[in-house]
């Protein structure tokens, strides 16, 4: 039994600049990958009535009439209710700029999609639309 102290070390071969340079785009194109996808997870339309901001701040001016005379439990929902629409209206204001987004997916979308065996199957189901898979030059046929 060898000595405790006594453990080898593997020595690693430093990177080259190019191994560098290829391990950056990889992280750079998943970025930009991750950030398109869930751009069109958060602007997917939602099904139901649409909520306007208009009649989010009807309901905030009912809230806050409802206040003064509420009992100490229905205050503290009318509360919570309010700060969740606050937060909702100030969140509505945030506006993410696809088109910028679906520029940078195409450009790193085929060479990602190929180094990560992403079928165009696979695209769509995530959401993409195919108009843009043509753009980054991703086609059914592979």
């Amino acid at each position: 039994m060898p000595p405790k102290g006594n453990k080898a070390k593997r020595q690693r071969a430093p990177l080259s600049a190019a191994h560098k340079a290829a391990l950056a785009e990889g992280r750079d194109q998943g970025r930009m990958v991750r950030r398109y996808l869930e751009a069109l997870e958060a602007n997917r339309p939602r099904r139901g009535r649409k909520v306007t901001a208009e009649s989010m701040k009807k309901k905030l001016a009912a809230i806050t009439q409802k206040l003064s005379g509420a009992d100490p439990l229905t205050r503290l929902q009318l509360t919570q209710e309010r700060m969740n629409l606050e937060k909702a209206l100030s969140a509505g204001d945030q506006r993410v700029d696809l088109t910028q987004l679906e520029r940078e997916f195409v450009k790193a979308a085929r060479p990602y999609g190929s180094r990560k065996g992403i079928s165009y199957a696979a695209w769509r189901t995530a959401g993409v639309d195919a108009e843009v898979l043509r753009k980054a030059g991703i086609t059914r046929g592979g």
